[in-house]
This record gives structure tokens, C-alpha cells and sequence, in this order.
């Protein structure tokens, strides 16, 4: 789960910099979203990917929910970024059975996680 934060981190913080990097060139031809808004979102979301990796790694308690709660809403960001910017969707099938296979993969993930936090709460320490 860790590699899969870090991997959509790294690709939205590559996002980030490269809208700035090319604005001029995004900002002459694309009509549809501009750098700024590609910039700003990929910003907040390597901002969160990096929070969550630090919450996993760490083994905080809070990160099974931050997980569920940052999937649900990277999907649909990504899916109202498909919808509404980008015209041609030739590929939706992939998308959406890629889509479902992530997403119970990660509850499958917070369930476990979840299972794991229970588990540490109640051990209680050996008395000697």
C-alpha cells in the first residue's frame, strides 16, 4: 500500500512541476484546464499522498481512515477531471475495472489496517 502512495505522489508531484515547468506551452493549447489548476491539483494531491505515506509509515492510527477518505476522493477528482476536461474516453472499460480493483484492494488494505490499530489497543502489557 505504501508503494501505491508513493507512486501516485511522485506522479503528482511530477504533474505539479511540470504544468509550471511547460505553462506557457499548456497555457497556448489546451483550451480545457489550465497550469494553474493542473498545478494546484497535483500540489494538493502529492501534499496529501505525502501525509498519508508519513501516516502508513509511521503506523498512526488515523491513516486507515485518511487512506479511505483520500481514495474516495482521488477517484473522483479523477473521474470529474476525465469527464469533464478530456474529450475522447476510448479506454473507459480499463479505466473503470482499474478503478474498482484499486479502490477494493485499499478497503481490503483498511480492514486490515483497522484490524491491525484493535489489535495494539488491546494487548495489554505483562505485569511481573
Amino acid at each position: 500500500m505504501l508503494w501505491l502512495v508513493l507512486s501516485l505522489t511522485a506522479w503528482n508531484a511530477l504533474r505539479a512541476w511540470t504544468s509550471l515547468a511547460w505553462r506557457g506551452v499548456l497555457d497556448e493549447f489546451s483550451s480545457k484546464p489550465t497550469s494553474t489548476v493542473i498545478a494546484l491539483s497535483g500540489t494538493i494531491w502529492m501534499m496529501i499522498g505525502m501525509l498519508l505515506a508519513w501516516g502508513l509509515w509511521q503506523r498512526k492510527f488515523w491513516a486507515a481512515k485518511l487512506l479511505l477518505g483520500a481514495s474516495a476522493g482521488y477517484s473522483v477528482w479523477y473521474w470529474s477531471e476525465r469527464l469533464i476536461w478530456q474529450s475522447p474516453h476510448p479506454n473507459w472499460p480499463f479505466a473503470v475495472i482499474v478503478n474498482l480493483v484499486l479502490f477494493g484492494f485499499i478497503l481490503f488494505t483498511v480492514k486490515l489496517l483497522s484490524r491491525e490499530a484493535y489489535e495494539q489497543k488491546n494487548e495489554t502489557p505483562k505485569s511481573e
